[in-house]
């Protein structure tokens, strides 16, 4: 069963979406503002994101931001018209764009081929005997579940993200900072790196999952 997730702070339109959506053969669980949504999906899988753009707490801009970081497709959904508010939000990597009021067929049909498209998305990333499950978040070494904390893990799938490209420490700490709710510094991001590695590569000092590119950052072919 596909899971959404609704970010509105209107009640109403979530008692209305929550129940239009179960009756289509979604599950769905909700939140009201940008921390409780960033906090929803630290929690909980979501196979897509039905978000508002404007909230009582934050903005849908910050939480579509957050949830591309995790592979989660969005549709934003506002009552906003304005043409400037569409072009960001698509930009930024949102999937599609449906204006209120709209009808709830529609948004079905919109729905179903977002995920359509996220169909055929490789869940499962293998990399020198490691292998990533980003579906079930789930890290095998050899075969072997091992356990990773949430920052070590929200840590792995950024390369995940990013495998074939250049890392920077700027961007690891930009995109992982308050995974464990605490800043997290450059000092810090050495010792996670160290503690990552230790539990994947086989050779911590020889690594060939994160590989370090001298003076730029890291890579994950």
């Amino acid at each position: 069963m596909k899971r959404i997730f609704i970010v509105e702070d209107d009640a109403a339109i979530v008692r209305s979406l929550e129940e239009f959506l179960k009756s289509e053969g979604f599950d769905t669980l909700s939140a009201k503002g940008e921390r409780s949504a960033v906090e929803l999906m630290r929690g909980a899988r979501a196979d897509l994101m039905l978000v508002d753009v404007s909230l009582s707490d934050g903005n849908g801009f910050a939480v579509c931001e957050e949830a591309k970081k995790q592979g989660i497709p969005v549709i934003f959904l506002t009552a906003s018209d304005d043409e400037n508010s569409v072009v960001r939000g698509l930009d930024m990597g949102a999937d599609d764009y449906i204006p209120k009021p709209f009808r709830p067929r529609e948004l079905v049909s919109r729905i179903n081929r977002v995920l359509r498209g996220y169909g055929d998305a490789q869940s499962v990333v293998s990399v020198e005997g490691v292998e990533i499950d980003t579906e079930k978040g789930k890290v095998r070494k050899n075969g072997e579940e091992i356990s990773l904390s949430a920052l070590e893990y929200r840590l792995l799938t950024v390369f995940v993200n990013n495998r074939g490209r250049l890392v920077s420490r700027n961007k690891l700490l930009e995109d992982i900072w308050d995974a464990a709710g605490d800043f997290v510094n450059d000092n810090t991001l050495t010792v996670y790196i160290k503690r990552l590695r230790e539990k994947i590569e086989d050779d911590p000092q020889d690594p060939r999952v994160i590989k370090t590119v001298r003076g730029l950052g890291y890579r994950m072919d």
